[in-house]
This record gives structure tokens, sequence and C-alpha cells, in this order.
């Protein structure tokens, strides 16, 4: 049972609602169908929600194979903690920031850190069961 992981990818889950009901409010107030229609906003809240769904799925597999295979609870913890963290603050900064910020700069280095950790342990555990 993916016990660690559900909890995470529930939270992240709830994260990327929330962005996604950001999209929907810009596009019921701007009365945009499809794309930014231009407007600096909407694309920084399309592209929020976005980014989300683009890493958010990759890492929560990961961590799903790195539970399965026996991985350390308090690994797998501190991993989604600073995951959602990470995904939280980049959220943020790119919705209230086009260019570089604090959010997108952290978040996104937060979140490339986690994955490669899952990537390598897993490929780790893959590789020492060869031996």
């Amino acid at each position: 049972m993916l016990q660690v992981t559900s909890l995470y990818a529930s939270l992240l889950a709830i994260l990327i609602i929330f962005l996604c009901l950001n999209v929907v409010k810009f596009r019921m107030v701007k009365k945009v169908g499809l794309g930014d229609n231009g407007d600096k906003a909407g694309q920084k809240v399309i592209r929020a929600h976005a980014n989300a769904v683009e890493y958010i799925p990759v890492l929560l597999i990961l961590m799903a194979i790195y539970e399965i295979n026996g991985g350390l609870p308090v690994i797998l913890h501190v991993l989604g903690v600073v995951t959602v963290v990470a995904r939280i603050i980049h959220a943020m900064g790119l919705s209230k920031s086009g260019g570089t910020s604090f959010g997108r700069l952290y978040g996104a280095g937060l979140t490339f850190l986690v994955v490669l950790i899952f990537a390598g342990m897993n490929l780790f555990k893959f590789f020492s069961q060869l031996i």
C-alpha cells in the first residue's frame, strides 16, 4: 500500500485544483475561452497551473516506485514536505512574476532536486539488486 505517497499525492492534487480554479477565474472574468488573449496575468496563472501538471506526476511516480520498493518512510516524508513547499512557493512566484523571482527559482530548484533524489535512489536500488 502506498500510504505515504497517497498523502502527498492528495495534497498536491489540492494544489493543482487551486491553481486550476485560478485559471477558471481568469477565463470567466476576462471572457477568454482558449489561450490567454495576450493577457499577462492570464499567462502567469495558466503557466503556474501547467507547470504543476508537468512536474507533479513524474515526481509522484518516482515517489510511488521508491515506496513500493521499500523506501524509508522518513525519506518519503522529508521529500514529500519539501515537494509540497517547493510547489507552493513556485506557484506563488510564477503567479505573481513573469520574470525571475524567489519562488520560481527556489521552487523549481527544490522540485528538480527532489526528482533527482528519487530517480537516483530508484536507480541505486535497481542496480544494487543486480549485483
